[in-house]
């Protein structure tokens, strides 16, 4: 099995990067928050952690920028009713931590953001991880999780796509700031652009 690889990033797709590990291109499906990260990174070398799928009709390799990821990754594959795409999607909806926070706070509502993720699956990653996930400060987190919600739900309205608002909000450092000032920073932000 494939736990790791190390190699130049090559380039980056929707859904996917193209990691040059020696004279070999690998296909490594991630999530857009790892994608992101690593078209920065074009041309320079990373380590990604990996999980290998195989199946009847192919093999898919899903990298992950750090082994918590990885782990939290095999932990919702597990999941009844989740498959690996599923649970990138969900690993999209939020920074590790707090994806973590909403699980051991019982917030499934939080999960449901992900496209093709419905109230019973939500409520299903969380019973079933609830007790196997540990965290610290859950409920600040959640509480955080909650203002970016609303911030995303406020930039929509105005008018700027999902996916937008959700990476200008990540462009905000400052987490302990109030919802009202994140959200001034957050349009900066959009309007520099």
């Amino acid at each position: 099995m494939i736990h790791s690889l190390r190699g130049l990033v090559e380039n980056t797709g929707n859904d996917h990067l193209i990691l040059e590990v020696g004279n070999f291109g690998f296909k490594v499906f991630a999530s857009k928050r790892t994608l992101f990260k690593t078209s920065m990174l074009n041309r320079q070398e990373i380590s990604i952690f990996c999980f290998l799928r195989v199946r009847e009709d192919g093999i898919d390799l899903f990298g992950f920028l750090s082994e918590p990821e990885l782990k939290f990754f095999e932990m919702l594959n597990g999941v009844s009713g989740v498959g690996p795409k599923l649970a990138l999607a969900i690993m999209d909806v939020a920074e590790l931590a707090e994806l973590v926070s909403a699980i051991k706070e019982g917030r499934a509502d939080l999960l449901t953001k992900t496209s093709g993720v419905g109230e019973k699956t939500a409520q299903r990653i969380v019973l079933e991880l609830r007790n196997k996930v540990q965290v610290t400060g859950s409920s600040q987190t959640v509480k955080k999780m909650e203002d970016d919600r609303d911030i995303v739900e406020t930039l929509v309205s105005l008018g700027y796509r999902k996916e937008e608002a959700r990476l200008a909000l990540d462009k905000v450092e400052d987490k302990t700031l109030s919802m009202e000032e994140r959200l001034k920073r957050v349009l900066k932000v959009l309007s520099k652009k």
